[in-house]
């Protein structure tokens, strides 16, 4: 299967969508040969703003500029993002409702080598926790570039969350996004797994192991964590009686939480999560991290396993836990 880096996809996307709307502006807190930010720099030299270290800083100015009718996309380190911009973001951005477009890249565990510092594993639940914003996890280049382009015209604050390395492609070019609404890859009857980010490719390698045990996993891209498509996961618990989230981020307040939160009021029915536990990550090889950590194909069918023997014993307890 053919790869590309998410970032870059990003930047060309980024690049493109310069030439198409002349309110775009750019900021970046001294990485954009990281974030590649710097593919819109080159092309639009006098709408690209390096603030240097100064994260906070570059969120407040993005909150001016989009005042003034500007749409800012501001740049750095996912976790840079959300413990040096979280202020701002939250206070100035988030409560006017601005048109702030927030790029988090090295997301996860993919800026690996540079460790516990750098590793962005708590992004997800920090910024669906504040109000007006809505929330982005993409899986490979394809859809990069597709939420990018959505994230434009999607009112009030955005989190993209990017990773750094080369991922799968798993779309075409006539993939169609669309905020907030699921997209289900494969259809099954046993177990459904909803991932998101570069999960997605593992959850439809854990779909093929589980099929050689006869067993038929539906698998669903959950790219929007917030609004979070509710209707998409009730109908895969009523479908299914049991569910496994797939997620590069800790198992508190991400796509597992999300999930079971629609589930609790709505559908009970079992969901076992492939998380971060509660942890510091180490530095080290990105494979390796997601070996160490869990975040594998294998895992996912170990947890599907899991939530398939705690299934209601009944349909008539699964549709309505009497």
């Amino acid at each position: 299967m053919a790869t590309k880096a998410i970032r870059d996809a990003f930047g060309e996307a980024l690049a493109k969508l310069g030439h198409e709307r002349q309110e775009i502006v750019v900021l970046d807190a001294d990485v954009s040969s990281s974030s590649k930010s710097n593919l819109f720099g080159k092309e639009f030299p006098n709408r690209f703003f390096n603030v240097g270290i100064a994260e906070a800083n570059m969120a407040g100015m993005a909150a001016g500029m989009a005042l003034m009718g500007k749409i800012p996309f501001i740049n750095t380190f996912a976790a840079f993002m959300m413990l040096r911009a979280g202020d701002p973001i939250r206070s100035l951005a988030a409560y006017q409702c601005l048109n702030v477009k927030i790029c988090g890249t090295y997301a996860g565990l993919s800026d690996s080598y540079d460790g516990a510092s750098h590793h962005a594993n708590k992004d997800i639940s920090f910024f669906r926790s504040i109000p007006n914003m809505t929330v982005i996890v993409v899986c490979d280049a394809v859809e990069t570039e597709k939420a990018v382009r959505a994230a434009v015209d999607i009112p009030g604050p955005v989190y993209l969350r990017l990773s750094r390395a080369p991922a799968p492609i798993i779309f075409d070019d006539a993939y169609q996004f669309k905020s907030g609404k699921g997209v289900v890859l494969r259809e099954g009857k046993d177990v459904a797994i909803i991932a998101a980010g570069v999960m997605v490719h593992k959850a439809l390698e854990a779909a093929d192991l589980l099929a050689i045990k006869g067993i038929s996993a539906r698998v669903v891209n959950m790219h929007t964590i917030k609004p979070i498509d509710a209707e998409l996961i009730v109908d895969c618990a009523r479908g299914t009686g049991a569910i496994v989230t797939a997620e590069e981020h800790t198992v508190y307040g991400g796509l597992f939480s999300a999930v079971s939160e629609v589930v609790a009021r709505e559908q009970p029915a079992p969901v076992m999560p492939v998380a971060l536990e509660d942890t510091f990550t180490e530095s080290g090889d990105y494979d390796q991290l997601l070996e160490k950590y869990g975040l594998t194909a294998e895992k996912i069918v170990e947890k599907a396993e899991t939530a398939m023997s705690k299934k209601a014993s009944n349909p008539v307890d699964r549709e309505g836990w009497r």
